[in-house]
């Protein structure tokens, strides 16, 4: 969520920066260019000041006969010109000049400088030039008519180069460039808090949905940090989950005691049918089906109260030789397999993994059975360690039956027996005896189908532990 909700935050900041840092970088490149205008206009104005009492006019020639006020004019643009670099000259409406720095600089024919000339002749001064960027390599004409008796005699022409104007543009630019970067880091820095505050709430509400959905009913969400509605949030989670817990204990209570209460009766009862036996001939046919059924029972109500106990139990886990482990179960099963007809084989090499060697062991009896039991007589069943990453699997394969795509979805589930397996001894809770155990030492069991027949059965146990408890895929 963080890696979708930062970005998000980023790009919404840099969005306002750059909203506000656009119209801030034209605005200063406006006001630094309306800055260097202002200070042509002022310098146009005062040579219009002196040109208008300059009283010569050429005839006959471009260089008018020179008086003092003439002069003194051209020494003003002359200085004008080695000071600043800004060519500057007064214009006759007929273009000639009287009086222009550099000499050899006249009005233009075309272009801005035309455009502004033609614009002071009607009397006005010309309009401010186009805004010059700092890319730009233009330069700035502005213009003002020389006024006489209320005749425009001559016009002022002022072509300004840009290049320490749009140096300051750039620098300003540099400066909100800086500003903007140093704004950037800030946001990005209080985003990252921000989310950071926002998301841990959601991280540990996570990490204990994960913890309860493995079977670690204890773990509770800590009420502390990020916004009040992710407190509340996780106040509501332990609420829930107390009350989960609490359902689940009576749940198993219940089959406990059922199982308990039920066991002293049924055994009285079979005791009894005992008794019955010794008053009948032994091929009774009646008293052999009930004998059967009550132990058939007893089972059951074993297998009910050792589920409970494994689904309330906590997994004492160590580090154990997974492959040493397995192959002394195949041991344990061979002589039974042997009396079926069945080959029993193991391919166990020494693996270590995290696991509670009680539970393990259970898991793979269960497994082991169940293969010995539904496989045909001449057939094999097979059992392998295999270390894959950051766990460790026992696999178990059959050429039993097998089971279809329904049945897969279902086994293991409890009570729950194939249709076509009826007639097999079993009270269909074994397996989910060995899940629950696994479960509790964040193991796992699965099924799928064995070509060309039959079963394949692997219990996963993790080889890594986090501060969590196991770890593995």
């Amino acid at each position: 969520m963080r890696a979708r909700l930062l970005p998000l935050l980023i790009v919404l900041m840099a969005a306002v920066l750059l909203a506000l840092g656009g119209p801030l970088a034209v605005s200063l490149a406006a006001a630094e260019q309306q800055r260097v205008v202002v200070d042509r206009i002022d310098d146009t104005a005062r040579f219009a000041a002196l040109a208008q009492f300059v009283t010569d006019r050429p005839t006959g020639s471009r260089v008018g006969a020179a008086d003092e006020r003439g002069e003194t004019l051209r020494k003003e643009l002359a200085m004008y010109y080695n000071v600043y670099g800004i060519r500057a000259g007064v214009f006759y409406r007929d273009d000639s000049p009287m009086a222009n720095a550099p000499a050899n600089w006249y009005l233009p024919q075309r272009g801005e400088g035309r455009d502004a000339f033609n614009e002071a002749l009607l009397g006005r001064r010309s309009h401010d030039p186009e805004q010059v960027w700092p890319w730009q390599r233009s330069r700035l004409v502005v213009a003002s008519p020389v006024i006489r008796d209320g005749d425009v005699v001559a016009v002022v022409v002022t072509d300004s180069p840009t290049g320490q104007m749009r140096a300051k543009t750039l620098h300003g630019w540099l400066l909100v460039g800086a500003g903007e970067s140093a704004a950037m880091l800030l946001a990005v820095g209080a985003a990252l808090r921000l989310t950071g505050w926002v998301l841990r709430p959601v991280r540990v509400l996570d990490a204990t949905t994960h913890d309860i959905a493995t079977g670690r009913l204890k773990s509770r969400v800590a009420a502390a940090g990020g916004p009040p509605e992710l407190r509340r949030l996780a106040r509501s989670f332990n609420e829930m989950a107390d009350n989960v817990e609490e359902v689940l204990e009576q749940q198993r209570a219940f089959v406990a005691d059922a199982s308990h209460q039920l066991r002293n009766p049924l055994s009285a009862l079979l005791l009894r049918i005992e008794l019955l036996a010794l008053e009948l001939p032994e091929d009774n046919e009646e008293i052999a089906s009930v004998r059967t059924e009550g132990k058939r029972l007893a089972q059951v109500l074993d297998d009910l109260l050792d589920l409970a106990l494994a689904e309330h139990a906590e997994a004492d886990l160590q580090v154990t030789d997974i492959g040493a482990l397995a192959a002394e179960r195949v041991a344990a099963w061979g002589p039974a397999a042997e009396a079926k007809g069945v080959r029993l084989t193991g391919t166990c090499p020494a693996t270590t993994a995290w696991a509670d060697p009680v539970t393990l062991s259970s898991a793979l009896d269960a497994v082991i059975d169940n293969a010995v039991k539904f496989t045909p007589e001449g057939e094999r069943v097979e059992v392998e360690v295999v270390a894959g990453g950051d766990t460790a699997m026992v696999v178990v394969t059959d050429a039993g039956p097998g089971l279809g795509d329904e049945e897969l979805a279902r086994v293991g589930d409890r009570f729950w027996r194939s249709a076509a397996h009826q007639n097999i001894k079993g009270s269909g809770l074994g397996l989910s005896i060995s899940r629950a155990l696994l479960a509790a030492g964040g193991g796992s069991i699965s099924y799928e189908r064995r070509e060309p027949q039959g079963l394949k059965v692997t219990v996963t146990v993790p080889r890594m532990m986090d501060s969590n408890g196991p770890s593995g895929d």
